[in-house]
């Protein structure tokens, strides 16, 4: 049997903290003892907010830690052209739409349905898409993407649900309610997902599928807050006929008001820390795990 894959995928939009380097070494230590590989990858596919001296932090930091991945590190922004593909077999299916409504436009839409009655919210609390980019005809949508108006691929949700049944997946870690073993995904709950936009030819909910498949990754381990956005993850999976990883989700790290740590955070940033004279074993402490095989 092959050995499990693993891997550690940042965004380089930041300064890693104390809840990434929990999520580092849970994995490095997951790959350690099970006989596994480990592997980096940079998830750079927002160009305004990526920048190349976070990238060199995350390598001088993980370092630090002790946590030692296979080299050849994969940069999503290398891989743009797999991305674009993905999204031309969905569009060729009649699964993608382009909407053109703008974030503030959209908020105004919730707020004037939301005066007649509650409107649905995806997981993490967004509201669903409520715009009529599925409505239009063919030839509005050409004319729209003729004239040079900004717009988001949307996975037609309903269509891609018809297509694939119902869908599970394994989950070693715990949901937010508890859930754990065979989890039945709800990819439906987040509605018509963003897969693309006019100036970035992916999104996270499909990049990271792709890439997981093409690097052979075997187990995802990573935050709880993804949780359910497994449930598109499986979905995007059905469509491309890409396999399906085992998945472990685990606690988030909180400041001492409830909240999730932030790249924001100094007080948990690891090169302030560093700075300070942490060492990597108080940071094994500081998140709950034990010292170092």
């Amino acid at each position: 049997m092959p050995p499990p894959v693993f891997r550690f995928a940042p965004s380089p939009n930041g300064y890693l903290h104390l809840g990434h380097a929990y999520s580092a070494l849970l994995n490095a230590d997951l790959a350690q003892a099970g006989g596994g590989r480990l592997l980096l990858r940079i998830e750079d596919i927002d160009a305004t907010r990526c920048r190349p001296e976070y990238e060199a932090a995350i390598y001088q930091d993980l370092a630090w830690l002790g946590i030692v991945w296979e080299p050849e590190v994969r940069r999503q922004s290398d891989h743009l052209d797999l991305y674009r593909d993905a999204v031309a077999q969905l569009t060729a299916r009649g699964l993608v739409y382009p909407a053109f409504e703008s974030r503030a436009e959209i908020t105004r839409l919730v707020a004037d349905k939301e005066a007649v009655a509650p409107w649905p919210r995806d997981p993490d609390g967004a509201p669903l898409y409520p715009g009529v980019g599925k409505q239009l005809s063919a030839a509005q949508r050409a004319e729209q993407i003729e004239s040079g108006a900004p717009y988001a691929l949307r996975l037609d949700m309903a269509a891609a649900r018809a297509l694939v049944g119902e869908l599970t997946w394994a989950e070693l870690g715990e949901g937010p309610a508890g859930e754990t073993g065979t989890v039945a995904a709800r990819p439906e709950a987040w509605g018509d997902v963003v897969i693309a936009r006019k100036e970035t030819p992916t999104s996270y909910h499909l990049s990271v599928v792709i890439d997981d498949a093409l690097q052979g990754i075997t187990e995802v381990v990573r935050g709880a807050d993804l949780f359910w956005a497994t449930s598109v993850h499986r979905l995007l999976q059905a469509l491309l006929g890409l396999p399906a990883p085992v998945y472990r989700h685990h606690s988030l790290l909180r400041d001492a008001e409830g909240r999730k740590l932030s790249k924001s955070s100094a007080a948990t940033g690891l090169r302030e820390l560093r700075a300070n004279g942490v060492t990597p074993q108080q940071i094994r402490n500081m998140v709950g795990l034990a010292p170092a095989a």
